[in-house]
């Protein structure tokens, strides 16, 4: 591979507003490039596109990001809507879906933050709480709460200690996907990361390490694509 690996990350469409603008813009919040940065990569934008789209896209990545945002629609899993569920985004929801299945199909390494870990599980067939109680501290306010890896994971080969981590959810992984296995915990028993054991790289964690110091899960993916 010549020169630093190109890792795309998922955004997505907002309105926004800057100097005399208000204009629909393809959204990412900073931390995420500057995390793939200091790992050694460099970032690519992935705005929604046609599903049809993701695997050309993919091919040309030598790894994906599945960013935080939104709740997964429940359809997509067969669940009601919980009134505490947040708003539909069905279009992100679709392209991200078309993102993790041609990485898995290609032996593509995968990360999924936050929503990208939800979505990943959704993505093999598993299910998802719709609202826990307990790991936002407040609206708007990165949290921070411990997390402890599960031995002889993925994950704890990245991180073997127990740590405190940067958090802003109220979903969560309930039946997990085909042939994933959880990764690490919150001391409330939450799984707070996923991974598949075959030899693609891919995991997901339920954290935001693009709002902390800690590199080493995107070292993880950086390292993979080598």
């Amino acid at each position: 591979m010549a020169g630093r690996p190109l890792i795309g990350v998922s955004t997505y469409l907002e309105t926004a507003r800057w100097g005399v603008w208000e204009l629909e813009a393809a959204l990412l919040p900073a931390g995420y490039p500057r995390l793939v940065r200091a790992a050694g990569g460099l970032a690519a934008m992935l705005p929604p596109d046609e599903p049809a789209h993701a695997a050309e896209t993919v091919a040309r990545l030598d790894g994906l990001v599945i960013a935080g945002g939104p709740d997964v629609d429940p359809s997509r899993y067969g669940a009601a809507r919980d009134p505490r569920c947040g708003p539909e985004a069905r279009a992100r929801d679709t392209w991200e879906l078309a993102l993790i299945d041609a990485a898995l199909a290609s032996g593509t390494p995968l990360l999924g933050i936050c929503r990208g870990m939800q979505l990943l599980n959704v993505a093999l067939g598993g299910t998802l709480v719709q609202h826990i109680d307990d790991h936002i501290e407040s609206v708007g306010v990165f949290g921070h709460h411990t997390v402890k890896p599960v031995p002889g994971s993925l994950y704890a080969t990245l991180i073997p200690e127990e740590t405190s981590v940067p958090t802003y959810h109220h979903q969560a992984v309930d039946h997990l996907g085909t042939a994933l296995t959880p990764s690490a915990h919150a001391t409330d028993g939450t799984i707070e990361a996923i991974e598949l054991p075959t030899p693609n790289w891919v995991l997901g964690v339920q954290w935001h390490p693009e709002m902390g110091e800690d590199t080493r899960v995107m070292a993880g993916l950086i390292q993979a694509t080598s």
